[in-house]
């Protein structure tokens, strides 16, 4: 399934990937730093983080990578561990966001990996059971 048409992980803007965040924090830039700084670590030959993307300077932050693919077992394990971070990374915040979407590919995604990979699901509130509460506390 795809979360949006744009780069999951390695973009956070509220005019493009981040649009469809609903809960108020896609003014954020926490993705793509975590991305970005995921991918150093994982190994990737070229890891970048700036400003910009298509929508003007100050209105997106970028993190993305490069990867020399030399047909070696030593890259291929770097893309087996990176590869993963980076596309679910974005899939991860829009579950956290409560992008139904999300979640339920978020909930495949751990079924599918159990024992190497697994990403935190939200646990929704009833929102009645909230409201209620709320009246009580607040009268």
């Amino acid at each position: 399934r795809r979360v949006h048409g744009h780069d999951t992980g390695g973009t956070d803007s509220p005019f493009r990937e981040t649009a469809n965040v609903r809960d108020g924090s896609n003014v954020m830039a926490e993705m793509a730093t975590q991305v970005y700084a995921g991918n150093a670590l994982r190994g990737m030959s070229l890891v970048a983080l700036h400003n910009g993307g298509g929508v003007g300077t100050g209105k997106a932050i970028n993190g993305g990578f490069g990867m020399v693919l030399d047909g070696s077992e030593r890259v291929d394990g770097i893309l087996r561990l990176a590869m993963p971070w980076d596309v679910m990374g974005g899939v991860a915040r829009r579950a956290w966001a409560r992008n139904p979407h999300a979640m339920s590919t978020v909930t495949e995604f751990n079924r599918l990996r159990e024992g190497s990979d697994h990403i935190t699901v939200p646990f929704l509130a009833d929102d009645n059971l909230v409201a209620l509460h709320a009246a009580s506390v607040l009268k």
